[in-house]
């Protein structure tokens, strides 16, 4: 084989290489775009009422199932962090330490004033026995004997006094620690070491959220609400019988746990209209946080709705229009509307199309009002587009795109 017969075969072989890869993008293009499979051939798909699982997100705030301010109950500073923010702690454990050292010295000077009432009386009730004898053997006068006898009581007063003292005292001096009232986990601190606190201090030292499980704060409609729990019965038979909602986090992802609507407030909002209500979630892992915000995915089944594929419509100024079939094979331009609910990939058809009608589902934006057509079924398309792929395959361009 000479050099120019080598040449004319290279040259040949690059072109059908070529001419191959034209063709598997066009046939790509092709099917992106809706696919028509012939000159006038497109997809049409019959209009059947069925049900649809929707799902709606109303917007959540999540909250401990309790969350407890801690506040101090005595004056002074604050020498000693015993946790940090956001440490998880378990009740009576110690959370912050303030001066104690005024507090140690009145329970000192409390308790010395026991030690000295209870002397006192030691000494007077022997003092009044002593005078009973006398005033019995008529040595003393009544007088000087109710005099022991007030002191004996004076002296019992004060004591009383003295123990009511120490016990102010003691408690004033637990105080100088603070410690969680509950299991939880701690909150940001306001205050820190140096800082004087008092009871009368505008923030908290800290919260404690118990977030064991976690409260879903929402709000639905009165409407929403008359439709979940118009079949009856009482509120707890309601309750029961609304299904498991889902949550939604602040980075899009879905919670892991599914929870339960436990509880429905009596009162509707006059200014909104709406209802508020709150599910609980289970939250082993510590992944919710009290105050966080969420929302929550509400699930339920619509019955006896029209389903149009989004890939089917074209939008024109916000209004939604297929393309539906006429009995000459036509097709016409028809504005639908929609519902506000999707999942993602069909529309609810709420006017515009009947049950029955035929739509294109593909290739819409080659449609025109009053163009003619040849429709096909789905599997048919689907059926032509597997077999100019085998032509493609196989070299038959002749074939591939007829």
């Amino acid at each position: 084989m000479n050099n120019m017969e080598m040449k004319r075969n290279k040259s040949f072989s690059f072109g059908r290489i070529a001419l191959i890869a034209v063709g598997i993008s066009a046939l790509a293009a092709c099917s992106s775009q809706g696919g028509k499979m012939g000159d006038d051939q497109f997809a049409v798909q019959e209009v059947k009422a069925t049900s649809s699982n929707q799902a709606t997100k109303y917007p959540a705030t999540i909250r401990g199932l309790q969350d407890i301010e801690i506040r101090p109950q005595v004056s002074g500073f604050i020498v000693r962090l015993c946790v940090d923010e956001g440490a998880t702690v378990r009740k009576g454990q110690a959370l912050f330490q303030i001066d104690p050292t005024q507090y140690q010295a009145a329970f000192d000077q409390a308790a010395a004033g026991v030690e000295s009432a209870k002397a006192n009386l030691k000494t007077l009730t022997e003092t009044e026995a002593n005078k009973k004898m006398l005033h019995e053997q008529k040595i003393i006068s009544d007088f000087e004997y109710q005099t022991a006898v007030n002191n004996l009581l004076t002296a019992k007063a004060s004591l009383a006094q003295a123990e009511a003292s120490y016990t102010a005292a003691k408690q004033n001096l637990g105080f100088c620690t603070v410690t969680s009232p509950s299991d939880g986990v701690i909150g940001t601190f306001p205050y820190r070491i140096g800082a004087l606190v008092s009871p009368s201090v505008a923030e908290p030292l800290t919260t404690v959220s118990q977030i064991g499980d976690m409260y879903v704060y929402f709000s639905l409609t009165e409407k929403e609400l008359l439709n979940l729990t118009k079949a009856g019965g009482t509120l707890k038979e309601q309750l029961e019988k609304m299904p498991a909602v889902q949550l939604e986090l602040a980075d899009g992802s879905v919670y892991g746990e599914k929870g339960k609507i436990d509880a429905v407030s009596g009162v509707i909002d006059q200014t909104t209209g709406s209802v508020s209500m709150r599910a609980i979630f289970p939250n082993k892992a510590n992944v919710l946080r009290s105050g966080g915000m969420a929302n929550v995915i509400f699930p339920y089944t619509m019955e006896n709705v029209l389903l149009v594929p989004q890939s089917a419509t074209v939008e024109i100024q916000d209004k939604k229009f297929v393309y539906v079939l006429q009995p000459d094979s036509t097709v016409k331009y028809t504005e639908i509307k929609i519902s506000n609910l999707n999942d993602g990939k069909n529309y609810i058809v709420l006017d515009g199309l009947k049950s029955g009608e035929k739509i294109a589902i593909e290739g819409v934006t080659r449609l025109s009002d009053g163009m003619k057509i040849t429709p096909i079924t789905p599997a048919q398309k689907e059926a032509k587009y597997q077999q100019a792929l085998k032509d493609q395959k196989e070299g038959n361009l002749a074939t591939a795109f007829n």
